[in-house]
Order: C-alpha cells, then sequence, then structure tokens
C-alpha cells in the first residue's frame, strides 16, 4: 500500500513549516532514515528523515511551499508497486473525525489560536464521539453535509487533493469540490481557492440594479498617520513566545561587575599578531564564562521542573543578530576548546545564523548564554533568560573609565557585565561566586589560556 508522509512537528508547538528543498526525486528508491527533504521552521532547517522504505511515488509540496502540520507532503510506494498502482489504489486519508493511529492527537480546523490563525491539536481523549455529537445537535440543528474524501475521483474520472480543513469548509459552504480547480501544490485544492469561488458567486448573484449605499468616511489610510505595520514572522512570533515565558514565569536577578580589561586587549593582540585565526574579546568572554561555569558547577544547571540538572560538560549558547530576529546556537564543550577552535566555531555558527543554515540541534541544550552588545556602542544592559538555561550574561563595551588604583585616580579600559539569573536555581551566593571567578579571568587573561 502507498504511504503518505505528512509534514511533522519538528519544532515543538510549532504549526506550519517549509519544505526548503527536496533532496530525492521522484521514482527515486528510499531507505528508512534517508533524508527526504530540508525543512525550514521558525529558527532552523531540518532534515526529514524517511521512516518508511520503498520508492518515491509522488511529490505533493513543492520547495518553498508553507504547509501545516500534518498535511501530506509526499507519497512513497511500497516494494514492487508502481505510479500506476498509485492511480488505481490511492492512499488512504483520515478524516477530521478519524485520528492516525499513530497519534493521539488530531488538528481542530475549526479551533486556531487567536494570535496566530494557526489549527489547535486536541486531545483525542478529550473529544466527543461523532455519534455523541450528532445526537446533541439533532435537536437544534440540520446535520452538516458530509465532507468528502481528501482524494475523490470527479465526474471524469481524474483525483482530487484537498485538505481536511478545505473538506470541511467545503461541505458547510456546499461546495462540490469536483467544480473548483486547485491552485496548490500538485493542483491541491486550498482553503483560497473555495475563498476565490465565494467572491465570484457572490458577484454573480448581486442584483445588477440594486444602487448600493454609501460607503462611511474611511479612517485615514495609515500612510497619512505616519506607521506601517509589518507582519509578524514565524521567527518574530517566537521570540515574543518564548521571552513572555521567560519574563513572567522565571524569577530573574541580576549581579553587576565591572571588569579591567587592558591586560585582556594587549594579550589579545599579541595572540592575532602570531595566530592564523584572529581571536575577538567574546572569544575571550566566551572562555572566560566556560572556566567560571567549571569552577562554580553549580551554576552550570538547568531548572527541570521535579529536579535541578546539573552537567559535566559546558555548553554556551551565543546570541547571534539575524534580520529579523535572534538566534542562539549552541558551543559544545566550550571548557575543553583552546581559543582559536572558539573562535573558529562560533564565526561559523554566526555565518550559517545568517544564512539561515543553522540545524535545529544546534539551537538547542546548554546551561548559559553570552550576549554580546558592545561592539553597538552599549555601555551595559540586562538580558532576558533563554529557558531552561539559568543564566545569561550581558557584555557591555570596552571603554575608558576613571578608576582608583593603590588609592589614587587612573584611567583604565573597563567592561561592565551583567548577569541575569534563574534564581530557583543559582543562589545569590553562586551567583556573586560565579561573577569573581569571571572577573578574575577577565583581569588575568593568560588564565583563561592555561
Amino acid at each position: 500500500m502507498p504511504t503518505v508522509v505528512r509534514m511533522p512537528e519538528v519544532l515543538a508547538n510549532a504549526t506550519e513549516a517549509v519544505i526548503q528543498s527536496w533532496l530525492v526525486t521522484e521514482g527515486q528508491e528510499i531507505k528508512v532514515g534517508d533524508a527526504l527533504a530540508e525543512v525550514e521552521t521558525e529558527k532552523a532547517v531540518v532534515e526529514l528523515a524517511a521512516e518508511v522504505a520503498g520508492v518515491l511515488g509522488r511529490l505533493i509540496a513543492e520547495p518553498g511551499a508553507t504547509i501545516a502540520v500534518g498535511d501530506p507532503i509526499a507519497i512513497v510506494l511500497a516494494p514492487g508497486e508502481s505510479d500506476a498502482d498509485l492511480d488505481a489504489n490511492p492512499p488512504a486519508d483520515p478524516t477530521p473525525n478519524t485520528p492516525d493511529a499513530d497519534s493521539d492527537l488530531e488538528v481542530d480546523a475549526t479551533a486556531a489560536d487567536p494570535d496566530s490563525g494557526a489549527p489547535v491539536l486536541e486531545a483525542a481523549s478529550q473529544r466527543e464521539s461523532a455519534p455523541v455529537r450528532a445526537a446533541a445537535n439533532q435537536q437544534t440543528a440540520e446535520p452538516e453535509p458530509e465532507a468528502p474524501p481528501a482524494v475523490s475521483p470527479d465526474t471524469n474520472g481524474t483525483r482530487l487533493f484537498a485538505t481536511p480543513l478545505v473538506r470541511k469548509l467545503a461541505g458547510e459552504r456546499n461546495i462540490d469540490l469536483a467544480t473548483v480547480t486547485g491552485t496548490g501544490p500538485g493542483g491541491r485544492i486550498v482553503r483560497r481557492d473555495l475563498d476565490r469561488l465565494a467572491v465570484v458567486e457572490t458577484a454573480a448573484v448581486a442584483p445588477a440594479a440594486q444602487t448600493p449605499k454609501p460607503a462611511p468616511a474611511a479612517a485615514p489610510v495609515a500612510a497619512a498617520d505616519g506607521f506601517t505595520d509589518e507582519p509578524l514572522t514565524g521567527m518574530r512570533k517566537a521570540i515574543a513566545r518564548r521571552l513572555t515565558e521567560s519574563k513572567t514565569t522565571v524569577p530573574h536577578f541580576y549581579v553587576k561587575a565591572d571588569c579591567r580589561v587592558d591586560a585582556l586587549m594587549e594579550l589579545r593582540r599579541s595572540v592575532n599578531e602570531a595566530a592564523a585565526v584572529k581571536v575577538s574579546l567574546n572569544d575571550f568572554v566566551l572562555k572566560a564564562a566556560a572556566g567560571a561555569l567549571v569552577e562554580v558547577p553549580e551554576a552550570n544547571s538547568i531548572w527541570n521542573d521535579t529536579s535541578i540538572r546539573r552537567f559535566d560538560n559546558v555548553d554556551l549558547a551565543v546570541a547571534v543578530a539575524v534580520d529579523g530576529g535572534l538566534l542562539t546556537p549552541v558551543l559544545r564543550g566550550v571548557d575543553r576548546m583552546s581559543l582559536s577552535i572558539v573562535a573558529t566555531t562560533v564565526a561559523d555558527l554566526a555565518q550559517r545564523a545568517r544564512e539561515g543554515r543553522l540545524k535545529q540541534a544546534e539551537l538547542e541544550g546548554g546551561s548559559f548564554s553570552v550576549s554580546n552588545l558592545g561592539m553597538y556602542g552599549v555601555s551595559e544592559f540586562s538580558a532576558i533568560l533563554n529557558p531552561p538555561q539559568s543564566g545569561i550574561l550581558a557584555v557591555g563595551g570596552a571603554a575608558p573609565r576613571p578608576v582608583v588604583v593603590d588609592g589614587e585616580l587612573a584611567t583604565a579600559t573597563v567592561m561592565t557585565v551583567t548577569l541575569s539569573a534563574d534564581h530557583r536555581v543559582i543562589d545569590g551566593a553562586v551567583a556573586a561566586q560565579w561573577m569573581a571567578a569571571f572577573v578574575r579571568r577577565i583581569e588575568n587573561p593568560l588564565t583563561i589560556l592555561i
């Protein structure tokens, strides 16, 4: 039997994703685990692996298409089957009231997230059965027309592809899908086709002699008011959701310190004169933060609801500004990396982040983040935690400031850093110990190289 490949929920709470590119072609033999496509989520590009072996019979979704979670994107033929078998024996598509056997969740097309308009997943155990709903509605309303199947023949014997949402809307509007021309990938009927049909029918039945009432005076256009509404991207929605959750549910507290970095900047100049790989001030900061986490292991932890998870290795997330948002790729085992490897790895992750080529695994994990705005002329700031991480270090710019040395006024290059900590995991004394260990390494930079 042919198998329908559906868009998986590649990212927690995601409702849709984009097929960036197909890595296979129709007619190609595939094995379990083979990469079928690159799927772009809110923050990363994920490879979609095959879960069944066979021959790729048909690609339903085109590259660049935005597909809802659960919608079909391809069809895999079993060994020995051909494309002709696919037309003669199309794979069954469960109706909206019949969840997949492999899942206890289904998409309720009538319930949508008020912010994103995306379908809401509803637990099968919490749904009323179709007969119960029908019995309850018989008292007050006529039964709804039965929705046509996902793949149904029209009068000419051809096959129609339509999403469950389209089938439901077509039933509600008494639309025969055989009369609708699909404009989606592979000729699939999508919602805009039904909406377009409704507009055409409304125009056709409108009385020609009826004089429309004059419209009320329109409000001033947005341009006249001096603003433009820019639609939210998936990344911006994810950032808003995550940071709102963090700021409202995680008890933040802050520890600030001033670091004298004259010796560090002199060491950096010496290193860059001799090394093939140029290192930045931020690379030293990452190594100093990793060393402080090794010295104060209580800070190398995350909140885990029922426990506090402490890590043996130091994995640090680095904030990278990209068009339209911010990404935090994770460096693994920073405590064991040399300074040059840190510099090379950060440069690679930052480049791929800006090009949208990060993998999902590169955005997961870590107990701690570093966010540096010093290159923008920022003197100091406080950052919001990235749950479930327990700390984030906000790094300001290094600049000459007056300091007191041996009781006398002098000038030094000073960098202000602010630690935002999750008080559920890190107590005030632990945060102070970590900050002291970090400052000690920054002001004695040879300890970073040892």
